[in-house]
C-alpha cells in the first residue's frame, strides 16, 4: 500500500509545482525521440532486435510489478538495473552504435543544409523576380501580381485559372505578356508559389483615388483595401512599379525599393515593409501630389 501512497504523493507534487511537470513532460519527450532514433537506425541490423528484447525485458518488471509478482520483478529489476546488460550491449554493439552517433551528426548538418539552401533558393527568386519587374517596366508591359498574407484569397483564385507553379521571373514574364490567354487579370501568389492567374480583382469605389489612375491600379486598392493582400503593379501606359497595400498605393518604386518589397513578401523580411507609409518618389514629393490613397 505504501508504493501506491508515493505514488500519489508524488502526483500531488507534481502538479503542486507546475515546473516539476514540464520538466517531466520535456524528459519524456526527449526519451521518446532517442528512442525513436534509435529504432529507425539500427532497422535491419542485429542491434534492432536486442533492443526490441530489452524493450521486453521492460515491459515485462512493470507488468510484473503492477501484479505482485515479486520474484520476477527483483530478477528483472536486478538485471537492468545493474548496468550489466547495456554494458554488454555497449561491447556488443559498438559498431552499430557508431553508425547511428554518426547518422545522427550527419542528420543535424542536413537540416542546417537544407535551412541554408532554402534560404538561398528565396534570395535568387527575389532577384530574379526584381530583374524580370524590372525589365517589365521598360517595355511598359503591364503586370498585376497579388500577394497573399494571412488572410486566403481563394475567392479570388476561383475567378481565374489556376496553375499552382512555382513562382519565377519567366513564368511572371509568360503570363503578362501581352496577347497570351493568362495576360489579362491578376496573378494570386500564395508563398513562392502562383496558385491562379487571370484573377479578377475588386475595383476600388473611392472617390479620392486619383482619376488619372487606370483599371489595374484601381483593382490593386480595392483588393488590398478588402484584404491583408499586398498588390504589385506595373503600368503598361508608363511602366511605373507601385505596390498597394491596405488600400494605399505607393508609385514610382525604385530598383532598391523594389528590392525591399519582394523581400519583404518572399523573405518575410518585415522591416522591409515601413517605408511603404512614408516612402513616396521624390519626383512626385516635389510637385506637391500626394498618391497615398
Amino acid at each position: 500500500m505504501t508504493d501506491y501512497r508515493d505514488i500519489l504523493r508524488t502526483i500531488y507534487n507534481v502538479f503542486r509545482q507546475p515546473s516539476g511537470l514540464v520538466s517531466i513532460i520535456l524528459d519524456v519527450v526527449i526519451i521518446a525521440f532517442l528512442v525513436y532514433k534509435l529504432l529507425k537506425y539500427t532497422r535491419g541490423t542485429r542491434a534492432y532486435e536486442v533492443l526490441k528484447g530489452v524493450g521486453v525485458l521492460f515491459i515485462l518488471s512493470i507488468l510484473g510489478r503492477v501484479a505482485g509478482l515479486n520474484t520476477i520483478t527483483w530478477v528483472l529489476d536486478g538485471i537492468l538495473s545493474s548496468g550489466t546488460i547495456f554494458v554488454i550491449l555497449f561491447i556488443l554493439f559498438t559498431p552499430e552504435l557508431r553508425r547511428v552517433l554518426e547518422r545522427l551528426g550527419s542528420g543535424t548538418k542536413r537540416l542546417g543544409q537544407r535551412m541554408m539552401t532554402v534560404d538561398i533558393e528565396r534570395q535568387q527568386m527575389v532577384q530574379d523576380l526584381q530583374r524580370t519587374i524590372l525589365r517589365l517596366s521598360r517595355r511598359r508591359v503591364g503586370v498585376l501580381l497579388v500577394f497573399e498574407q494571412k488572410t486566403g484569397l481563394e475567392d479570388i483564385a476561383a475567378t481565374g485559372t489556376r496553375l499552382d507553379a512555382i513562382l519565377s521571373g519567366a513564368l511572371v514574364e509568360n503570363i503578362f505578356e501581352p496577347k497570351t490567354a493568362l495576360h489579362d487579370g491578376a496573378a494570386v501568389v500564395r508563398d513562392t508559389t502562383i496558385i491562379a492567374a487571370a484573377c479578377l480583382l475588386p475595383l476600388s469605389d473611392d472617390p479620392k483615388v486619383a482619376r488619372e489612375l487606370g483599371t489595374r491600379h484601381r483593382a490593386a486598392i480595392g483588393c488590398s483595401a478588402a484584404s491583408d493582400c499586398v498588390v504589385l503593379v506595373v503600368s503598361e501606359e508608363t511602366g511605373a512599379i507601385s505596390i498597394a497595400r491596405e488600400g494605399k498605393l505607393i508609385r514610382y518604386l525604385d530598383e532598391k525599393a523594389l528590392s525591399d518589397t519582394l523581400e519583404g513578401l518572399l523573405l518575410h523580411n518585415t522591416g522591409a515593409f515601413p517605408w511603404m507609409r512614408t516612402r513616396v518618389s521624390d519626383r512626385k514629393a516635389k510637385e506637391g501630389k500626394g498618391h497615398v490613397r
